[in-house]
């Protein structure tokens, strides 16, 4: 049995495959079109997944999308009634609700030479992220909880699974909202980008929660564990905001109304310098979403009464928060997947279907995000022959290491001597996170690596942290947290007694966005920590994302190419060793 999940006409627009109850393949359209977020129809990230599984279209038997325009249609039709928004509002909805019912209508024009036969299901927008979190995680029984901006007249749901069965008992409708607060407030700091919230998330811990008061006139907890924004400083409900999902990067018109200026003094623009009342100001955005967060999942555990928890949603990306949840509420343990935004749809959509028609003999278990393209070793020669003159002109030497060991040796060597390595191998990581497939690897040790990192190639604001990847085993001796964080989910405080030996990959607050290591399911990049490790005795890397400015990296011509237009020292691209010479 083959479903095809696909999330489209939004942001992160994704496909993937199940045979029989397990993914195939996974991935997110913005990888093969060189667009961030990327919205519209999949048709790249479908025919990967399609090649990946050795199929045409014509053999897929279902087809699931993440979103039901019909979800909720009376209480959709009594909001316009009451509250007449604008028309240019309502035409913008109905256009994208038309655009998802012609799904069958977009296949048949990207699929000619193989036409779907099969049946499609639109699963409501917040079934589908419970579905993707709960059906892949190890729990037999947890709380899913899907927090985001909106989806199909809601920002937030909830439930119950418990082995083959997801209940969704309570939900957040439309025009309350912890994304479009968190969405609106990183417009307001100068961050307009579709997807810049995580850049509030790093500028936080240099501020004071100094704005609290302020944003609890924005947001009112209530006493179910539910919360409301006041829409007096908002106008995503009103007046019409421009969305713009049509074949490109997302682009979304000022959230905020008039009135948060009046309360919070003048918005910074994107070219305006911080300074500490932005930062300040980012601390108390953060604080006021954990605020909300957590008397919501206080609720549930008190409703629920069970240990364990399951995150998705666009929300469910605050990994600052997420960290945090073994403090201030009763769970035990936390999955969150590696896609936990919208291009997770897709998985979620595909295995509700695959559990609503009892597919497969076992629940399937995401333990690791390797799910997109992978290159042999041949592509990657003829790539390398037909490339020596550019290699020659930047002065690069390249050879082959068929021993991995010997690769690993060389490349912790590299690492450890402080030079910047690209490091691509295997398949594509599902999801945001470079997991050590697709990434830029450097010493944790030398306090100038972020410097480093960012002058020569990610050129990026220098507030940011970077990430360590870090053997399973050492953790506890590392960071105040035993957990397993493989999908760097989650940000834990790291020991005090360890900060000074790692400062590349420790935040101003003491922090580091965990991602946990495992033999069983990376053992080329474990080897590789693992012998920096022998060399150092600090046995993890610093870890961030092989892309400049762009997309991560999908193809070895993409990750040759920014070897090739920035100042990384040494790039690794499967068996083969690139190094610049001087």
């Amino acid at each position: 049995m083959l479903i095809i999940g696909i999330n489209a006409y939004h942001g992160d627009s994704s496909a993937c495959l199940l045979r029989d109850g397990r993914l195939v393949a996974a991935a997110e359209e913005e990888r093969f079109r060189r667009v961030k977020h990327w919205a519209g129809f999949p048709s790249r990230a479908i025919r990967y997944c399609l090649e990946e599984g050795g199929v045409g279209l014509d053999a897929v038997d279902h087809v699931a999308i993440n979103s039901n325009p019909r979800a909720g249609i009376w209480r959709k039709l009594g909001y316009t009634l009451s509250r007449r928004p604008g028309v240019g509002l309502l035409r913008d909805r109905l256009r994208n609700a038309r655009r998802r019912l012609s799904l069958q209508q977009a296949l048949a024009a990207e699929f000619t030479e193989a036409p779907f036969r099969g049946r499609v299901h639109r699963i409501e927008h917040h079934r589908a992220h419970l579905a993707s979190c709960f059906y892949v995680s190890p729990f037999d029984e947890a709380v899913a909880l899907s927090v985001d901006g909106f989806g199909d007249f809601a920002s937030a749901a909830w439930g119950i699974g418990r082995d083959r069965t997801l209940s969704v008992d309570g939900r957040i409708y439309f025009p309350h909202s912890l994304g479009i607060f968190y969405q609106a407030l990183t417009q307001y700091l100068g961050f307009p980008n579709y997807g810049d919230e995580y850049k509030v998330m790093g500028l936080a811990p240099y501020g004071k929660p100094v704005y609290v008061s302020e944003m609890r006139e924005m947001v009112h907890l209530q006493a179910d564990g539910s919360y409301r924004l006041n829409l007096e400083y908002f106008r995503h409900h009103t007046g019409r905001i421009s969305y713009t999902w049509d074949n490109g990067e997302p682009v979304i018109g000022t959230l905020y109304s008039p009135a948060l200026t009046d309360l919070l003094g003048p918005a910074r623009t994107p070219d305006e310098p911080l300074d500490q009342r932005h930062r300040d100001l980012a601390h108390s955005v953060q604080a006021m979403y954990e605020e909300a967060f957590f008397h919501l999942l206080g609720a549930l555990h008190r409703r629920y009464k069970v240990a364990h928890l399951t995150l998705a949603g666009g929300c469910a990306m605050n990994s600052v928060a997420n960290g945090k949840i073994y403090h201030r509420s009763p769970f035990k343990r936390v999955y969150v997947q590696s896609a936990a935004g919208d291009a997770g749809g897709a998985i979620g959509a595909a295995f509700e279907v695959s559990h609503r028609l009892n597919h497969g003999d076992e629940r399937f278990r995401m333990d690791h995000a390797y799910c997109g393209p992978e290159f042999s070793d041949g592509q990657i020669a003829t790539l390398l022959d037909g490339r020596g003159t550019a290699l020659t002109q930047s002065d690069c030497a390249h050879q082959r290491i068929g021993d991995e060991q010997i690769l690993c040796e060389r490349t912790a060597r590299a690492i450890a001597d402080g030079r910047v390595v690209g490091w691509f191998q295997g398949r594509m990581e599902w999801g945001p996170r470079a997991l050590g497939n697709r990434s830029i690897l450097g010493d944790p040790r030398r306090a100038d690596m972020k410097d480093i990192l960012n002058r020569k190639i990610k050129r990026r604001e220098s507030f940011r942290p970077f990430a360590p990847s870090i053997l399973r085993q050492s953790v506890p001796a590392w960071f105040e947290t035993d957990d397993d964080v493989p999908f760097m989910m989650a940000v834990f405080q790291i020991r005090e007694d360890q900060r000074s030996r790692i400062p590349a990959v420790t935040h101003v607050d003491g922090s580091g966005r965990l991602q946990t290591v495992h033999r069983e399911t990376n053992p080329r990049y474990y080897r590789l920590i693992e012998r920096f490790g022998e060399l150092t005795q600090v046995p993890m890397v610093l870890n961030t994302s092989f892309n400049e400015n762009e997309p991560v990296v999908c193809r070895p011509e993409e990750a040759l190419d920014c070897f090739l237009r920035t100042r990384m020292d040494v790039l690794v691209l499967g068996n083969w060793f690139v190094e610049r010479r001087s």
